[in-house]
């Protein structure tokens, strides 16, 4: 069974634009899980454009499911996953001015780094996963740094899925493939949408878990979120 974490990012931005708490970022999130979320993702980026660390504490006690916290492994984001102990950690990239993330990493040249951090939240026991894009090789890195899944950085093939959508899943099924045989557990996220998330499961049916944010709130705004949630769950079904 393939998870569906809703990403509420997009959710924080919203009531930062006006100040105050509305949107209610907990109740938001206490919403998508009773409408059938599997988990709940938040991604803290140093400068807090959206997701502020005070919100990940208070978030933390409330999930009944899974939370998935995503950053960059930063001193200040390490210390933050090892307080509120998430269930998983994605390790991402990111620069600090970056809009959202856009490549993932490269494992072999950061194999000591990523292995030391892996290292200190899985003693936590805290299930970790490497952000890479859809090269067998780095999959292959994040074995050896000790990660417990990949998450797959699927924008290229949500860019390329309107025109050729088998040339665009191929290198992601080579790269699903070698996780599996890797003993790797597998996510995937990054624009995915209810117009191409079918077709990716449909290829690689045995992904653990797909991470949505932006697509999903954005559809939300038309569907409710009660029916957005619905229909997602109905893609990975």
């Amino acid at each position: 069974m393939t998870k569906l974490s809703v990403n509420i990012n997009k959710v924080a931005t919203i009531r930062n634009a006006r100040g105050g708490n509305n949107p209610d970022l907990l109740r938001v999130a206490a919403d998508c899980e009773m409408f059938g979320a599997d988990g709940i993702t938040v991604h803290p980026r140093p400068d807090e454009r959206h997701i502020r660390y005070s919100d990940v504490r208070s978030l933390r006690p409330l999930i009944t499911t899974e939370m998935n916290i995503e950053g960059n492994p930063i001193e200040r984001y390490t210390d933050l996953v090892l307080e509120v102990r998430p269930t998983q950690v994605t390790l991402v990239p990111d620069a600090e001015d970056q809009i959202t993330s856009n490549h993932g990493w490269d494992t072999r040249a950061n194999r000591a780094f990523l292995t030391d951090v892996v290292g200190r939240f899985r003693e936590a026991g805290i299930r970790t996963s490497i952000f890479v894009d859809a090269d067998p090789e780095m999959v292959i890195g994040a074995k050896e740094c000790g990660a417990d899944r990949v998450e797959l950085y699927t924008e290229p093939y949500a860019a390329g899925y309107g025109r050729d959508r088998e040339e665009a899943i191929a290198p992601f099924v080579a790269a699903a493939e070698e996780a599996r045989r890797q003993g790797l557990g597998i996510n995937a996220g990054h624009d995915l949408s209810l117009q191409n998330l079918h077709y990716f499961h449909e290829r690689i049916p045995w992904v653990d878990e797909v991470s949505i944010g932006h697509a999903l709130i954005c559809d939300a705004l038309y569907l409710g979120l009660a029916q957005a949630i619905a229909m997602y769950k109905a893609a990975i079904g």
